[in-house]
């Protein structure tokens, strides 16, 4: 497969002098591929939560004015003055957007390993996703499976290798049990299926009864609802039961990271054989990964000392188990493909809707059953 275009749109993301956030269509050259490199049309690029930080910076989205055309539309919003200080850096600076995705190979520069992806299948990471056609290096794209699609490579990268490095992170820090919260999201039902499959005891927090049923279904065995009013005791209980002692953290904000630790405190206690004025001697661990809550983190100081807080980021940790590690994931997303790494999608829409308001609206709440999937080849 190859095209004849010459041109392509590509999202961009920029910060004005006048405190605004543009979001634009912009049109670009398709240059010709050097020898060891490709050009992708890209098909399928998810919308991911990494992404809106970048897509959307500090706007605030309530503000959201559409212009333009319907082929190449405009998407305006205010940036309060106070978060300008922190954008400072982006001002003037048009950015491409997206982490991941995947499409076929339609052009390809002149080595061997170049020509042989040539009509392939394949998925990537690298930034600067949503766009129709997307120049590669051969190094950075991985083919993909026979007979799976554009949409099945889509998500290969960020949510899978995140789900087993949580995994990964567990066995080497030497905790034997796991914590996640948002557990319903995509990636949660990732590592539900990991976990599953390893027979790593994995405690789900969720948020509603529906995302409660929904990992039941899945065959998840410890599942607390954090709107229950018996919250706190169920999760206790559920960590006594475990002996889990680490926590991914998609929240970020409030107290329930405060909560965790709490709750894990108590259960480690419940087997102590002396009191200590300084709490237990086991490490409680909480990596917060994301920031669904964008306010303060609350710690209540009631755990003891014996406790860890810190961020987490799938690149710095793949680069500190380095690659061998890495490659020994990658290669098991690609054999469960279609199974433990599935991605499930709730929309599937053309790089122009993905600046409508309407759409933002939806997309930008980081919730669960609303992760989209932008196709660059489907028309406005």
């Amino acid at each position: 497969m190859t095209t004849t275009a010459t041109t392509g749109l590509q999202l961009r993301s920029l910060v004005t002098p006048n405190g605004e956030l543009e979001i634009s269509l912009q049109q670009f050259d398709i240059a010709d591929p050097g020898a060891d490199e490709v050009v992708i049309q890209v098909t399928a690029t998810p919308i991911n939560p990494s992404d809106l930080g970048l897509l959307f910076g500090m706007a605030d989205l309530t503000t959201a004015k559409l212009s333009g055309t319907t082929e190449r539309p405009i998407v305006t919003s205010a940036i309060p003055e106070a978060a300008m200080k922190a954008m400072q850096g982006r001002v003037g600076v048009s950015m491409p957007v997206g982490n991941e995705g995947a499409g076929v190979v339609v052009r390809a520069g002149s080595s061997p390993q170049a020509q042989a992806l040539l009509g392939r299948t394949v998925a990537m990471v690298g930034g600067a996703m949503y766009t129709q056609f997307r120049t590669a290096k051969v190094a950075q794209c991985v083919p993909l499976p026979e007979g799976a699609s554009a949409a099945d490579g889509a998500s290969i990268f960020v949510n899978p290798m995140t789900a087993l490095s949580m995994t990964d992170a567990m066995r080497r820090e030497g905790h034997s049990a796991l914590v996640h919260t948002a557990a319903a999201s995509n990636l949660g039902q990732m590592l539900n299926r990991i976990c599953i499959k390893d027979g790593i005891n994995l405690v789900n927090i969720v948020r509603n009864a529906e995302q409660e049923a929904l990992l039941r279904d899945m065959g998840a065995k410890y599942i607390c609802n954090s709107s229950a009013p018996d919250f706190v005791e169920d999760l206790t209980n559920k960590l006594a039961e475990t002996g889990a002692t680490i926590a991914f953290d998609a929240i970020g904000g409030g107290t329930l990271i405060s909560q965790i630790f709490s709750c894990m405190e108590v259960a480690i206690n419940r087997k102590a054989k002396a009191y200590s004025g300084y709490g237990s001697n086991t490490l409680k661990q909480v990596y917060v990964y994301g920031a669904l809550d964008t306010g303060p983190t609350v710690l209540k100081r009631n755990f003891g000392f014996a406790f860890s807080l810190n961020g987490w980021l799938l690149t710095p940790y793949l680069a500190k188990i380095g690659v061998e590690a890495m490659q020994a994931m990658q290669a098991r997303v690609l054999a469960e493909l279609k199974t433990t790494f599935a991605s499930h999608y709730s929309r599937e829409i053309s790089l122009a809707a993905a600046l409508q308001p309407s759409e933002i609206a939806i997309y930008a709440q980081r919730t669960t059953g609303t992760k989209f999937l932008i196709n660059p080849s489907l028309p406005a």
